[in-house]
């Protein structure tokens, strides 16, 4: 492997194409740090400052603030640029896809030529469209932003938005709404010209972003703390328990069930074509992330409705809590939920009469069984097994950042923070598992369509390898050049900044 990680420099497109995709990596991670016009920073740091010492946000909606810390890589809770992150767009492409799946008209447009494009085209639109929405709703929220999640009690450190009225509420739209966009056409720049998927690759860093933090909680927590001798023990078992998650959610996120396609033999001229075996996947984990989204999207609609039609009342406040994430309740609610989900997802996305009909026209067939409706019968039983196996898996990573969170309550005395536990499992850990896959799978397709030794001496990562994902031109040397002299200036310049103000 690391024969692999020194042969990525010798191939000069590949080194580009890395290259390239860390410099805007950089660039999301400025955008993240410039504050929104009109909103007083200093009192963003002090309360930031204030809750890192405390160990992170406790109690109920600490997990909701986690996670929209998470998939804005910060911004929301320092007010920047990028506030919303990329959210926006991702749902508008999963609206998109249950559309095109359950919508006849768009499900024949995908299958035309160009039909993608149009698809694409009209994403992008809904995406302008949510983040206007939600950009409105979070510039009147910095009226009250203790109310918004993850910055409870910032109201203690003084006036966020000092002139808050019509003039900054249409600036901070603005403002956010071409953040979102910029970020949108940094990942389609990733896509064609790096390597990744850029969307992904976004959500992917704005996770791992928090990791410093947290490790510095868990230190203070377990260490610097007055935890005794157990707590030192205890992060050893944790860092152990750690790696035994990472490396089963790797093995089920790579499992798959290998369906045998035998094709019949036909003779053309004097070749005789046909005859081999191939194989069809079925991944274990068919849906991926996707239900553990929709069943916490679902699950805090019920909780934002009630904060805004009954503030004040103590049972609407108890039912918010217990939807806030927090109480066993709340996770037994949602692995309903992501069952449900899962096998939503999969008769959704997952067809297996067209499959059965494509291998009927190309001569394919499953050993043992009919072609046509028998094939379609199989592979709808055998994916409804699989999914029933993908959907435990979800539901014990889901509830796994909980479990941890409580072990060590019988040696600190208290639980450890979301945004600590938040990577064992859940949808960071998912997203993390599944983009750094593909993005070594694209690495490993360079070296190895240039005779390089892959990242595992026998056999390869599983995935596709008929087609690279990144088909834009790499970027030129000049651009390069011009692109890391920017970020230079930059970084001087803020850490100069840093020093005159001590």
């Amino acid at each position: 492997m690391i024969s692999a990680f020194a042969s990525t420099w010798k191939v000069p497109e590949l080194r580009e194409r890395i290259l390239f995709t860390l410099a805007m990596i950089v660039i999301i991670r400025l955008g993240v740090h410039v504050t929104l016009p009109g909103v007083d920073a200093s009192v963003i740091a002090e309360y930031l400052q204030d809750k890192q010492s405390k160990g992170g946000d406790q109690g109920a909606g600490a997990a909701v603030g986690a996670m929209l810390g998470f998939f804005s890589g910060g911004g929301l809770q320092k007010m920047g640029v990028f506030a919303l992150g990329i959210m926006p767009y991702i749902s508008a492409s999963i609206m998109m896809q249950l559309m095109t799946a359950v919508v006849p008209k768009l499900s024949k447009l995908a299958r035309e030529d160009g039909g993608r494009e149009k698809i694409n085209q009209y994403t992008r639109v809904i995406t302008i469209i949510i983040a206007i929405v939600q950009g409105y709703l979070l510039a009147i929220s910095l009226k009250n932003p203790g109310n918004i999640p993850g910055l409870g009690g910032i109201e203690k450190f003084g006036d966020v938005v000092p002139g808050h009225g019509i003039a900054f509420i249409a600036m901070t739209v603005l403002t956010i709404v071409t953040g979102t966009l910029l970020l949108m056409w940094i990942g389609d720049q990733i896509t064609d010209r790096g390597l990744g998927n850029g969307v992904s690759l976004i959500i992917t860093v704005n996770i791992i972003s928090a990791l410093p933090g947290a490790l510095v909680i868990t230190w203070q927590t377990l260490i610097s703390g007055n935890a005794g001798p157990g707590a030192a023990a205890f992060l050893v078992f944790l860092v152990a328990f750690l790696v035994f998650v990472i490396a089963a959610t790797i093995a089920i996120t790579q499992a798959q069930r290998r369906i045998a396609i035998q094709y019949a033999k036909r003779v053309m001229g004097r070749k005789q074509l046909g005859g081999q075996t191939q194989y069809l996947p079925l991944k274990v984990n068919y849906a991926g992330v996707m239900p553990i989204i929709f069943a916490t999207a679902i699950l805090s609609l019920p909780a934002f409705i009630l904060q805004s039609a009954f503030p004040d009342a103590e049972w609407s406040r108890n039912l918010q809590d217990m939807l806030a994430g927090g109480e066993i309740g709340y996770y037994l609610i949602a692995g309903v939920m992501i069952f449900f989900f899962s096998y939503f997802w999969v008769a959704t996305m997952f067809q297996p009469s067209e499959i059965s009909e494509n291998l009927k026209r190309s001569g394919g067939y499953i050993p043992g069984v009919r072609p046509g409706k028998p094939t379609a019968d199989f592979l709808d039983f055998t994916m409804t097994r699989l999914t029933f196996a993908g959907a435990i898996f979800l539901t014990i990573i889901f509830i796994l950042p909980w479990v941890v969170s409580q072990m060590p309550r019988g040696i600190i005395g208290s639980q450890l923070p979301f945004m600590v536990t938040s990577f064992f499992g859940g949808t960071s850990l998912l997203i993390i598992v599944g983009v750094l896959l593909d993005f070594m799978r694209q690495v490993e397709t360079h070296l190895l369509q240039r005779n390089y030794d892959g990242f595992l001496r026998k056999g390869k990562i599983k995935g596709r390898y008929d087609r690279l994902q990144n088909t834009g031109e790499r970027a030129s040397s000049s651009v390069m050049v011009y692109l890391w002299l920017f970020i230079a200036i930059v970084v001087v310049l803020g850490v100069s900044y840093w020093i005159y103000n001590g």
